[in-house]
């Protein structure tokens, strides 16, 4: 996998209540089909992020399974309402089991 952390972009870390929020997130992931081959004939095999989760707190915002089409590095945006402070978690779960988290405290104006 990589050792470079997960892009984060968010439209306003301390919203009002009720402001909808957009954020974005990327990872750098080689989203590998299984499909290809290499120079040398062979199969590369399948390494693809399988399940992203969003929460804010315990409160799950987001979930998300991909599947072999998404391109390498994965791009991510969607938005919520700001209904409370808090710890925003995301997390990437590869088919080899590895994990990425990355996170981003919300504090409501």
């Amino acid at each position: 996998m990589t050792t470079r952390p997960p892009r984060i972009w968010i439209s306003n870390a301390t919203p009002a209540v009720g402001e909808i929020v957009r954020l974005r997130t990327q990872i750098a992931h080689p989203m590998e089909s299984g499909f290809r081959i290499d120079a040398a004939g062979r199969p590369i095999p399948r390494h693809i992020v399988t399940r992203f989760e969003a929460r804010l707190d315990d409160r799950l915002l987001l979930e998300w399974e991909p599947q072999s089409a998404i391109s390498q590095n994965p791009y991510l945006e969607f938005t919520f309402a700001a209904r409370q402070p808090g710890t925003l978690r995301m997390t990437w779960i590869d088919d080899l089991g590895e994990t990425i988290t990355a996170e981003k405290d919300i504090t409501l104006a």
